[in-house]
């Protein structure tokens, strides 16, 4: 929807033609690629988040008695009080619920979890669990420490979110500002940029302008994960 909305746009503002989004469709296949990608990025550092609390659950369990997996099972009811039953972290652990119901080994389901999120705190809790699972460790102390680690982790990520919060602002409005000048100058100068539009020697002109536009944002995106890779 988004990317649709996003070729539209580029398609009426550069072009004053919405045929123009056939040929501009492939920046909205682009468009669409970065928005999944930032979503999913998104929804695992969510369920990290959410996890950390989970994994807390489970140690109090395993200090109650439970094993290992009853532990999870049993964890499930309190991140629905936290988080609700439609939260990300509930609807995983229903799966490990199932999955455990038809014999998949705990690691397994843990280890499948950590891949299908994509999140690194996951993924690492996933390895250190089976590894101390295999050689008989303290569960209940690694699965603290682990919470602990996954805690600091998730403070830094949101100390670097504040930080580059203003860059992205900045970032956001310098990608709207030639759109917010084209329709100010269109509005109050009727016809200003009509000679740029349906000849030969505009559209030339007005796709060398999109051009640079599409080099900038890309450039702007780039700087940004560069800047949060340097502050991780």
């Amino acid at each position: 929807m988004l990317s649709g909305l996003a070729v539209c746009l580029l398609a009426w503002f550069f072009y004053r033609s919405l045929w123009a989004a056939i040929p501009l469709s492939a920046a909205g296949v682009l468009c669409f690629c970065g928005i999944r990608r930032k979503s999913h990025e998104k929804a695992g550092e969510e369920l990290g988040d959410q996890f950390r609390e989970c994994i807390l659950s489970v140690a109090a369990a395993l200090q109650a008695g439970y094993s290992a997996e009853n532990a999870f099972r049993e964890c499930r009811k309190d991140m629905e009080l936290m988080y609700g039953r439609d939260a990300m972290i509930c609807r995983e652990l229903l799966l490990i619920h199932r999955g455990l119901d038809i014999n998949i080994t705990l690691e397994e389901l843990l280890a499948d979890m950590g891949r299908r999120s994509g999140s690194d705190e996951i993924r690492q809790f996933a390895e250190v669990f089976a590894a101390a699972k295999r050689n008989g460790g303290n569960l209940s102390e690694i699965i603290k420490s682990s919470a602990a680690l996954i805690g600091r982790k998730i403070e830094v990520r949101q100390e670097i979110r504040a930080i580059l919060g203003g860059r992205k602002m900045e970032l956001s409005i310098m990608k709207g500002m030639p759109f917010a000048i084209l329709t100010y100058i269109s509005f109050s100068n009727p016809g200003y940029f009509d000679r740029l539009y349906h000849n030969p020697q505009g559209i030339i002109i007005m796709t060398g302008c999109l051009g640079i536009y599409l080099v900038a944002f890309v450039l702007g995106e780039w700087i940004m994960e560069h800047l949060r890779a340097e502050l991780e």
